[in-house]
């Protein structure tokens, strides 16, 4: 099997490239961020970050924001190419280990701080209510109550890599989609 690099004319890599930015977009990630991340992960090779910017067509500056973003999510690295004083960019290798930080990463932006507008929600609710309970404040203390159960777990799956990485063959099997 040959390895692949940005010199390849390759246009399922393109349009890979292309739907991961537009997927990132939704997620509320900088579609340059998610191209980049797209970019590194269909290369073996370490890719210097005037590279990177040539090849999707975005200022340096942009890339540099993007690639600190993307390492701070741990889906890539700094690599040091020996004799070169320019920084080079992987991906990281083990997809269950990316799926695991991008999932960290989404959890602690977008769940953990809605179930914290649930709990805050919920508090004011009681004391301006004076102890009297309504439908809408058993409603809210139901969907407290799942988050926060759903939180723990997660909290729980997230917290140990070797626990997660254990349960996602579960995961797989159980959809009907693991390799045999």
């Amino acid at each position: 099997m040959g390895v692949m690099t940005i010199s390849d004319d390759m246009p399922a890599i393109d349009r890979f490239i292309e739907s991961w930015g537009a997927m990132g977009s939704v997620w509320g990630i900088n579609a340059s961020t998610a191209r980049i991340h797209a970019l590194l992960m269909m290369n073996t090779d370490a890719m210097s970050l005037d590279t990177i910017a040539k090849r999707l067509r975005i200022s340096r500056g942009n890339a540099s924001m993007c690639l600190k973003e993307l390492r701070g999510w741990g889906v890539i690295r700094l690599v040091k190419e020996p004799g070169d004083r320019r920084d080079y960019y992987v991906s990281e290798s083990d997809v269950q280990k990316m799926f695991l930080a991008i999932v960290r990463e989404r959890k602690r932006r977008e769940f953990d701080p809605v179930v914290e507008v649930v709990e805050e929600t919920l508090r004011s609710l009681k004391e301006e209510a004076g102890g009297r309970e309504d439908e809408v404040q058993a409603r809210l203390e139901q969907m407290e109550e799942l988050l926060s159960t759903l939180k723990v777990v997660g909290d729980r799956f997230l917290g140990s890599e070797r626990l997660a990485k254990s349960l996602l063959p579960l995961l797989l099997r159980s959809s009907g989609r693991a390799k045999q």
